[in-house]
């Protein structure tokens, strides 16, 4: 990532929270059947949640009866996630980032980031998860992948972030979906899984899922209007009973980091 981007990171979504907190899409429970299954994830397991956001990854392992510390450095989101939260009697909101986090040193079975670590330093990162990781702790990182080309709408909504998002090449997590990077940052073999994860919006909620992404221009930008214009002629061009479908792929990459 270029570095004028790292700088700016933990603030990018200060704005966003609403939309994000409503219309980012969840994770897909079958992640803890893997982790189990392949892991030795049970409900008593140890998790800290790395750039925690609003809570979405968070909740999933909450459900499952997991003790969870979230890591969030935006102040924004991070008030957000302890509201979305508070019910839950075993999480632990705590301000810090990927590089450096007030958890433990060798407390942690599993550390996570479920849509984040293409914001990471990598190799500070990967410093402080060796440093929280228990001996066989687990690293798991994870994606919503947004399918780009897979029906007609989806292939008109990347043409429409290609058109009018502001540093959507720059800043996709898809830059570092890449073999070699992720070997260089567990250090050795990795595990990858993938599971099938939709969601349906209206015109309202599409403009939402649109509006959560740092990469949209905000209202007061020149490209705001022509953006949202089109978004009403792509809606209205496929909805289907009043609402359109985003198709993803949520990849989970898991191992030790040696």
């Amino acid at each position: 990532m270029p570095a004028h981007l790292l700088t700016d990171t933990t603030a990018r979504f200060s704005n966003r929270v609403t939309d994000y907190i409503k219309y980012r899409p969840h994770y897909p429970i079958e992640i803890l059947d893997l982790l189990g299954e392949t892991c030795g994830l049970t409900p008593e397991s140890v998790i800290a949640d790395i750039g925690s956001g609003t809570g979405i990854l968070t909740r999933l392992f909450l459900e499952n009866g997991n003790p969870v510390i979230g890591i969030e450095p935006n102040t924004e989101m991070r008030a957000a996630g302890e509201v979305y939260l508070a019910e839950f009697g075993r999480f632990t909101s705590m301000n810090g980032t990927a590089e450096s986090s007030p958890v433990p040193t060798r407390a942690m079975d599993f550390v996570l980031a479920g849509q984040a670590f293409h914001w990471f330093d990598r190799e500070k990162t990967r410093k402080e998860f060796k440093r929280i990781l228990k001996p066989e702790g687990v690293a798991v990182l994870i994606w919503n992948d947004r399918r780009i080309d897979s029906t007609p709408f989806l292939r008109e909504y990347e043409t429409l972030l290609q058109q009018y998002a502001l540093d959507y090449q720059e800043i996709s997590h898809k830059n570092i979906q890449d073999k070699t990077v992720f070997e260089s940052f567990f250090g050795g073999p990795f595990f990858e899984a993938s599971f099938e994860n939709i969601q349906r919006f209206d015109l309202v909620g599409l403009m939402g899922r649109l509006n959560s992404s740092s990469y949209t221009p905000l209202q007061n930008h020149a490209h705001y209007a022509p953006m949202a214009q089109r978004v009403k002629e792509i809606f209205g061009t496929y909805q289907q009973d009043a609402k359109i479908t985003f198709e993803y792929d949520t990849r989970v990459y898991y191992g030790l980091v040696s």
